[in-house]
């Protein structure tokens, strides 16, 4: 199957983070957006934001798009057809989320099958009211992801990925015995390890509290690190739920019946 240009297109994928100085062309940045455009969706609930500020965009790329969770258009729609909005905004936001998702991936693999490289920033939704005061962006629009992209200007192989048994259960969901699990964790480990990832980007995240570090370049690998982040990082959903807060999205509310036309 590798024979197959988008199949190898995907599998090939890496996240970049040197960016030649090279600017792509107002062709090729919307052949991009007109690309993720044309991903699966629910009801196109999303916009997208461009920044062409190198200095000031991360790893100092050419391209910085925001890919936003957009009801504030959506509801203008139902608006002009008589309607508002019953649906709750928990559920708002998850249908939005799979529309944004999936239009971000296709940006990607449509970068790179022009010969740009891009490097996913996933934390946008916790610096959603800054992203908004930046782009003046109304309330009911909720920056989601971010998604740094370019000319490459290093090639770095693929990262390791789970092995398949680990992801796809035909049935029934597969027991998680600890063969399957340390054969899972080896395989992402031993990976990144030969990469040198993590020592190469200086990437250990610092334990908190009264915990002793045990690990140094040569074991601290894939699962170690994401254990790191999950297992300290946003005990409390407060922050989060504030951000959504201030961009309008209230998840704990229940809407009353809207009206039609």
């Amino acid at each position: 199957m590798r024979a197959n240009r988008v199949v190898q297109t995907m599998l090939e994928h890496k996240s970049i983070r040197k960016y030649r100085a090279k600017a792509p062309s107002e062709e090729v940045v919307r052949t991009v957006v007109r690309a993720g455009q044309q991903a699966p969706f629910a009801s196109q609930m999303y916009s997208v934001l461009v920044s062409r500020k190198r200095t000031k965009n991360p790893f100092r790329a050419p391209l910085l798009f925001t890919i936003c969770i957009d009801s504030y258009k959506f509801e203008r729609i139902m608006a002009r057809r008589g309607w508002t909005m019953a649906t709750n905004d928990l559920t708002l936001l998850f249908f939005g989320i799979e529309d944004a998702s999936l239009m971000a991936e296709n940006m990607v693999i449509a970068g790179r099958s022009m010969g740009l490289g891009s490097c996913f920033l996933g934390f946008a939704m916790y610096d959603a009211d800054r992203i908004a005061k930046q782009y003046s962006l109304p309330q009911r629009v909720f920056p989601l992801v971010q998604l740094a992209m370019g000319y490459p200007a290093e090639d770095p192989p693929p990262r390791p990925r789970y092995p398949l048994e680990f992801v796809l259960f035909e049935g029934k969901y597969r027991e998680m015995d600890e063969e399957l699990v340390s054969k899972a964790m080896q395989q992402m480990d031993e990976g990144y390890l030969e990469q040198d990832y993590y020592r190469r980007l200086k990437a250990k995240i610092a334990l908190e509290g009264a915990l002793k570090e045990s690990f140094d370049y040569q074991t601290y690998s894939w699962t170690e690190h994401i254990c790191r982040k999950w297992g300290q990082w946003h005990p409390s959903p407060d922050e989060l739920i504030e951000q959504l807060r201030r961009r309008g999205f209230d998840i704990s509310k229940t809407k009353g019946r809207a009206q039609g036309r």
